[in-house]
């Protein structure tokens, strides 16, 4: 089995090992326009060999796993050339778009749009991990478009990934992506900026931090050249959840200014139902 992976960061290295270990006579080949990460997953044995667009589009299994912005340019072209038996699967975060950019093409059926809900703060080659989808959602959409034997061939590698399927219309994925996830990074980023702002005049205010606020501001770590893509392609949605955001911040803003701590207990207690949804 000839398994091509496109971007060999986080999500596309620890696909690259779970196929290795579920398949002894998998070849994956690694593409990748950072020539330092190629050579860091052939170090750490991520990928057996590097390969290109010209020549390594004919396995059994494509996985594109680059930004978002960079995937709408790339698949068109991927689709082009790959051959009959091949099919593309993609992983970004983003799903109407890139359903849309491939709508009519002529191999619209070799393509397969997904969003594995797995992932870390880190980037890169190294930050791959073994078994990161077990137990974890796919979301799949239109999966009606792909043809049926390529269905099956992805929906097998998903199961023996032992990741948990879902199927969702793109513009309904990417709604609820902005408040599940896009929401948590933007929350997250904008928490750590307000902190490291304070800290030029505080010193000493890092030393405070605890674990509270390392779990808040984990997300921050992640890599701005793939998150700012997303927030592009899924604006109108994340604006949305934004304003809803905003608007529960100015509440209890002005619960706390008015010293209306019987509205902030209830706040709290009706959002702790949160336990019972996320065990």
């Amino acid at each position: 089995m000839k398994v091509t992976i496109i971007g060999i960061g986080l999500i596309g290295g620890s696909m690259a090992l779970d196929v290795q270990r579920l398949y002894e006579n998998a070849l994956i080949v690694g593409i990748d326009s950072n020539e330092n990460h190629l050579n860091e997953a052939l170090s750490l044995g991520l990928i057996h060999q590097k390969g290109n667009l010209d020549d390594d589009l004919d396995g059994d299994f494509v996985i594109l796993a680059v930004p978002v912005d960079v995937a709408l340019l790339l698949l068109p072209k991927i689709l082009d050339c790959v051959s009959d038996h091949t099919i593309v699967i993609d992983v970004g975060s983003t799903k109407k778009p890139i359903c849309e950019v491939v709508e009519n093409h002529p191999r619209r059926s070799n393509f397969l749009a997904t969003h594995p809900i797995a992932g870390t703060e880190f980037s890169g080659p190294n930050a791959a991990i073994e078994n990161l989808f077990e137990d974890k959602v796919n979301i799949i959409c239109e999966i009606e478009k792909t043809a049926y034997k390529k269905q099956e061939k992805a929906l097998e590698l998903f199961r023996n990934l032992k990741m948990r399927i879902r199927y969702m219309e793109p513009k309904s994925h990417d709604k609820h992506i902005a408040y599940v996830s896009h929401l948590s990074h933007i929350s997250s980023f904008m928490l750590g900026k307000t902190v490291i702002e304070k800290e030029k005049d505080e010193k000493d205010i890092f030393d405070m931090a605890g674990s509270g606020f390392e779990s808040t501001v984990r997300l921050a770590k992640s890599s701005p050249s793939m998150w700012t893509p997303i927030f592009k392609q899924n604006k109108k949605q994340i604006v949305k959840s934004l304003e809803e955001y905003i608007v529960n911040l100015s509440s209890f803003k002005s619960f706390l200014e008015s010293d209306d701590y019987e509205a902030i207990f209830n706040e709290m207690k009706n959002t702790n139902r949160i336990k019972e949804i996320l065990k």
